[in-house]
């Protein structure tokens, strides 16, 4: 059973951050590694040849363990998810109208990808809304299925919706998208490190991941899993590390025109960063060590009873059966004065992200139920005057 990790974290006692959405308090730890890397830069001459493929290696088996990738080597460095999605887009084959499928008010960072790729093909972008709020979580899943069809190239979305944590059934549109022989692009931004994810089960032709949130790493470094769909493809850039052999330095000055196997061809230049990589290692090893589905499990117990509270208020809050417990929305409608709200949880130091009509909570193991109660203090503050 998972117990509060507030002593991880540099968190003030008396601020409530339910917004590791937005991005994640860093770990003591990954702090640790990474002011011991900074200084490493001090004395180069102790950088030898293995710490420029090392320390990568054990990143991306320490990934392949979180997400059950059986071949780490199909795991590549990237700063970005636009970067991942930017290469799966140079390597897909789009003819003129077919659709690429994605979701309402996806992340920009996977949608403007696709939109040039539509534009320059003459394709098609396919948008699957969101439907009323009523069995929102059911209605968009069986929405998505339906819309993918004969003339469906790319189904490209996330695992959780990022403005309101919509979980999607990604085994069923999986299966779908096999039936139209269309490809399965997960961003996992949103989900991979806090709700389980099992690449072995779900068979994503990439899964690519921001290292920032979840992952609970710092920012510009991220993962990526890319498929045998993208064996033989095109990197973004081209650079000397990404190439077969590139351990022995004294061969660098003859080309070598094979890459790395697998995803070793779309890492990013430079990905041996000294700095970034071995602090994303250290986070995903201590998220190895709580279990993913041990910090899934406790943020959904959390304020269990507040949220049932909520909904009583009359906001609405997909059931706990349906909803992600590190990542779900509140839309409180009419009964609240929004504006109101937003003064009284500045005032109560409660972090959260206004996104469209919904306001996105996302705890996680640094919160307690105090947490909780002060947000529903918030609500509570923020109710508007019952009419008679």
């Amino acid at each position: 059973m998972m117990h509060h990790q507030h002593l991880a974290f540099h968190l003030p006692a008396d601020i409530s951050y339910l917004n590791g959405a937005y991005m994640s308090p860093q770990l003591k730890s990954v702090e640790a590694v990474g002011n011991q890397a900074l200084k490493a830069k001090n004395l180069p001459y102790l950088t030898k040849v293995d710490d420029f493929f090392q320390p990568v290696q054990q990143l991306k088996s320490a990934f392949a363990k979180l997400v059950h990738i059986k071949e780490p080597q199909r795991i590549a460095i990237i700063p970005a998810v636009s970067y991942g999605i930017a290469t799966v887009c140079r390597n897909i084959q789009l003819q003129k109208d077919q659709e690429i499928l994605i979701v309402d008010e996806q992340f920009p960072s996977n949608y403007y990808s696709w939109e040039r790729l539509a534009r320059e093909k003459a394709a098609h972008i396919r948008i699957v809304n969101a439907p009323s709020n009523t069995n929102r979580t059911q209605n968009w899943n069986t929405a998505i299925l339906e819309a993918i069809g004969p003339n469906t190239k790319v189904v490209s979305m996330a695992h959780v919706h990022w403005a309101d944590g919509t979980v999607f059934d990604l085994k069923a549109i999986r299966r779908k998208a096999n039936e139209v022989g269309a490809l399965l692009i997960i961003d996992g931004t949103q989900s991979v490190g806090a709700l389980p994810f099992n690449v072995s089960e779900i068979q994503p032709d990439a899964l690519i991941c921001a290292g920032y949130k979840w992952l609970m790493g710092p920012y510009s470094i991220g993962l990526a899993y890319y498929g045998p769909a993208f064996d033989d493809g095109i990197p973004i850039e081209e650079n000397w590390i990404n190439r077969h052999n590139s351990e022995d330095f004294r061969q660098l000055v003859n080309y070598e025109p094979s890459y790395q196997a697998f995803a070793g061809r779309y890492s990013v230049g430079e990905q041996s960063n000294f700095l970034l990589v071995p602090m994303l290692h250290t986070a995903i090893n201590q998220i190895l060590e709580w279990g993913v589905d041990h910090i899934q499990a406790y943020a959904k117990n959390l304020g269990q009873e507040v949220l049932d509270e909520l909904r009583s208020l009359g906001c609405q809050i997909e059931c706990d059966a349906e909803r992600a417990g590190h990542l779900f929305g509140i839309r409180p409608g009419s009964k609240f004065d929004l504006e109101l709200l937003k003064k009284e949880m500045q005032a109560r130091q409660i972090y959260v992200s206004f996104r469209g009509d919904a306001i996105r909570v996302s705890p996680h193991v640094y919160n307690s139920e105090k947490d909780f109660d002060q947000l529903f203090a918030a609500f509570q503050a923020a109710r508007r005057p019952t009419m008679v």
